[in-house]
């Protein structure tokens, strides 16, 4: 959770953006036997733990070098006994911010040299800054299709997009799951 008062400029940036809708489809990793369209407040590297969201990505790839990195946990090797899932999802969107630009984000306190690469125990200095802004995108969104109801942001892991879909603004029947494609074989990663 952010401790403090909302930083008045990060407010002031993220609502000059316009939002945009997105329909298409997304990719997300799960563990085995969890449902790939379920809202979490994880306090992860876009949310603070105070509101829920759904991370995806992009991209196959883009899904699996960001679990690959979490499940590893900066190991060499993945652990074999706990089973992910790849899913395919279709989602219908209003309200997507987009915040792939590392020079406006740089503006925010995001540093673009680090962004990513930082190793998985000295990541939570990075997560702190994208933390405050989604929990300031978050204050900002709502229903309407002209605030923010998802974060279209840089894979940290792999080149392409993510994004990151507020629990609190998008219906249920926003994001469907599509297919499962069975459980991924970290070897061949």
């Amino acid at each position: 959770m952010i401790e403090g008062p909302r930083d008045h400029t990060l407010i002031d940036a993220l609502e000059g953006l316009a939002t945009q809708a997105y329909e298409g489809r997304l990719w997300r990793v799960t563990r085995d036997g969890r449902d790939p369209t379920l809202f979490f407040a994880g306090g992860n590297r876009w949310d603070d733990g105070t509101f829920e969201v759904l991370y995806t990505s992009m991209s196959r790839e883009g899904a699996l070098a960001e679990m690959h990195y979490h499940v590893a946990r900066g190991q060499p090797i993945a652990p074999s006994k706990i089973k992910y899932r790849l899913h395919e999802l279709q989602v219908k969107i209003d309200g997507v911010l987009d915040l792939t630009d590392m020079s406006f984000l740089a503006g925010l306190g995001i540093d673009p040299a680090t962004y990513g690469k930082l190793p998985y125990l000295k990541r939570e200095g990075e997560y702190e800054a994208c933390q405050k802004i989604g929990e300031a995108a978050h204050f900002l969104g709502s229903e309407d299709e002209a605030d923010p109801s998802a974060l279209l942001v840089p894979n940290a892991r792999h080149d392409g997009s993510n994004m990151v879909i507020f629990g609190d603004y998008v219906s249920f029947e926003a994001v469907d799951h599509v297919k499962d494609h069975g459980v991924i074989d970290w070897t061949k990663i």
